[in-house]
């Protein structure tokens, strides 16, 4: 005999009605239920089983490759992951981000922007800075508020400027073949969050004085900069001297509770705004999330509220395309496009009213985009 017990009639031990349904009723729709459950299960089976379907699942529309580089120079290891899009037509060029993390970061992070973007044609190389990466985590458990300020210094925001180079240096060369060759030139980007923030800043211009000598760690290779929770330049008392020399378009992304909580590092929204304010190139823009928190804009899924930590990852990834359409393309439609998209989630939004003309990016020479003059002009303050 069977162990499965004998199904009972669904009316067997009711009363003649369940919140007014008669028993003969409420048995064919709980019949109907079954049936309904059992073609969705199959239906499932059959998408499951389908070539097509399987080729979808394992196929995505860019590469993951894992580089494990070492500058012989520095006797620095410099590891980098790059997306590649699978999708574009031979022979095109490729746009190039190289994506710097924040302190305590990988190659391995920041992912969902090197998919998204990858996905949508535009390569994304992200680079790990040994001495402020994911091993700050690891060892003694007391010891990481020491570990986190060590890396947080100077020598290392130095060293994290050269690997940015380097990998840039190790893409365009002839060791990635005909991916290196594919990399568009002219469609350099830097970009980072947090820690990284600064590093992208420092590699498209900033400069601190030390000792009477300016540092400078410009790469002119890029011409463009997306700037994500960038942390203020600690001990530097004049930021606008710091950031004077920045002149590449950028965009300025953070939240209205972006704090960064390192003892002694500490920081709010109104570093990120001031460090925006103070970049005296007039082609920046600037979007202020509402809420949030300062890791929501790494792979962590819930910091910042489930729901809006989605949100934002997704604004923050299209809002980047939609800037390198507007400075490379001279097209604002995806941006003003992103604005109606994501209002009701933002604090400061930056405008799509921008003038398509020529504009001066760096050392006078005019790349033909747009101008970006106007563009904060109808932003709401976030102060």
């Amino acid at each position: 005999m069977s162990d499965i017990p004998e199904r009972r009639p669904v009316t067997e031990g009711l009363n003649p009605e369940v919140c007014g349904i008669p028993p003969e009723t409420l048995e064919m729709r709980v019949n109907m239920g079954r049936r309904y459950v059992n073609a969705m299960l199959l239906l499932a089976a059959l998408a499951l089983s389908h070539p097509a379907a399987k080729a979808q699942g394992t196929e995505p529309p860019y590469l993951v490759t894992d580089f494990d580089w070492v500058d012989q120079s520095r006797s620095r290891p410099v590891p980098a992951r790059l997306y590649w899009p699978t999708g574009t037509v031979p022979d095109a060029s490729v746009p190039l981000v190289v994506f710097s993390h924040g302190i305590g970061g990988s190659r391995q992070g920041y992912s969902y922007l090197g998919k998204h973007w990858s996905a949508r044609g535009v390569a994304s190389l992200h680079v790990q800075h040994v001495g402020s990466d994911v091993e700050l985590w690891r060892g003694n458990p007391f010891g990481v508020v020491g570990r986190l300020q060590a890396a947080a210094q100077e020598k290392e925001a130095i060293a994290r400027a050269g690997d940015v180079r380097f990998a840039l240096d190790r893409m365009l060369s002839d060791e990635t073949g005909s991916r290196g060759a594919a990399v568009d030139r002219q469609r350099l980007v830097a970009a980072g969050h947090s820690y990284g923030a600064n590093t992208t800043l420092l590699t498209v211009g900033a400069q601190v004085v030390r000792d009477g000598q300016t540092i400078n760690y410009l790469d002119s290779r890029f011409s463009a900069a997306v700037v994500i929770s960038a942390p203020p330049f600690y001990g530097e008392p004049d930021l606008a001297a710091v950031l004077s020399n920045v002149s590449v378009p950028t965009i300025h992304v953070t939240s209205t509770d972006d704090m960064i909580e390192i003892p002694g590092y500490r920081s709010g929204v109104e570093d990120r705004l001031a460090i925006f304010d103070a970049i005296a190139h007039p082609h920046k823009l600037l979007a202020v999330f509402h809420g949030g928190s300062h890791s929501m804009f790494t792979d962590r899924s819930f910091t910042g509220g489930p729901s809006l930590n989605a949100k934002v990852k997704v604004a923050t990834a299209d809002l980047t395309l939609a800037f390198l359409d507007l400075i490379y393309e001279r097209d604002g439609t995806a941006l003003a496009q992103w604005q109606t998209n994501w209002q009701y989630i933002l604090v400061r939004a930056p405008s799509s009213n921008v003038t398509p003309r020529s504009m001066t990016t760096r050392a006078g020479v005019g790349t033909g985009l747009p101008s970006l003059e106007d563009a904060n002009s109808t932003q709401a303050n976030v102060r």
